[in-house]
């Protein structure tokens, strides 16, 4: 796989910040009680992400290793502060929403983590990439998360909104999933479901390379076995060459043998005859 579509979809499954990483849950539980705060939050979240890694990753080598974090909570706090003025100016309903884990995006694990092991260490077009696919692995999380507790808790979804749809009657609610037990539940659930499939394509993938090297231990001994039965014909073939080549020298020598016995007893009969 091309290395920039890697790092672009790392944060989509591979290293998924709430359901692999497990970091920023706090935050993330906490808004998602309906799909219109969870997509805000992840869109506020995202931005906050890609504004940070890219000025980070920019003056990566300008900034002194001592003092990083400090200057990284200072760069995360102003995209953070732009993004509060602009929901308060412009989109009331969700700023009042989302209320105090708007400002605790500064300290949201998932910004500090990515500026300090990823934005910090790489050029700026990798920081984008990096910055873009978390941030949509993460709204992508939250909007389903959201989703589920919207829809079972409340029996609605985009509530808070003017495309609100009543789904589930008032009486078939459960109001279990609008409370942080819920929001564990369905995380729980969801990150439980990630893990499996993990684990189903590592099994298959540890399987595909049990059978292969099955396979390759089989064809080193077939191929072992076949060199020993030709040594072993090849030994078979000296030896019995070597045997009719004894055989051929002692008939040969017998032969002379006669030959030269022949011409005696000629001579002692011709002897005796006289």
């Amino acid at each position: 796989m091309n290395r920039r579509l890697q790092i672009f979809t790392n944060g989509f499954i591979k290293e998924n910040p709430l359901l692999v990483l497990n970091i920023g849950l706090c935050s993330s539980l906490g808004v998602t009680t309906s799909i219109f705060n969870g997509l805000g939050m992840g869109i506020g979240m995202t931005f906050v992400l890609l504004m940070s890694e890219i000025v980070i990753s920019i003056f990566r080598k300008l900034i002194p290793g001592a003092i990083r974090l400090p200057v990284f909570i200072i760069i995360i706090a102003a995209f953070t502060t732009i993004v509060q003025l602009v929901l308060q100016a412009y989109v009331t309903a969700l700023y009042d929403a989302l209320g105090v884990f708007l400002p605790l995006i500064v300290v949201n694990c998932i910004i500090m983590g990515r500026v300090e092991a990823f934005a910090s260490k790489n050029k700026i077009s990798d920081a984008i990439l990096d910055a873009i696919g978390m941030g949509i692995g993460y709204t992508i999380v939250l909007v389903l998360i959201s989703f589920i507790r919207e829809l079972l808790g409340g029996g609605t979804l985009m509530a808070g909104t003017a495309l609100k749809i009543d789904v589930i009657p008032e009486a078939y609610r459960i109001g279990m999933f609008n409370s942080a037990l819920g929001g564990f539940l369905v995380f729980g659930a969801l990150a439980a479901m990630v893990q499996g499939a993990k684990q189903a394509k590592q099994a298959k993938i540890d399987a595909a390379d049990k059978a292969n090297r099955d396979a390759i231990k089989a064809q080193k001994k077939a191929e072992a076995q076949a060199a020993e039965a030709k040594a072993k014909a090849e030994a078979e073939a000296k030896k019995k060459a070597l045997l009719e080549a004894a055989l051929a020298k002692k008939a040969m020598a017998d032969a002379q043998k006669v030959n030269e016995e022949k011409p005696a007893e000629t001579s002692a009969v011709e002897k005796k005859e006289e």
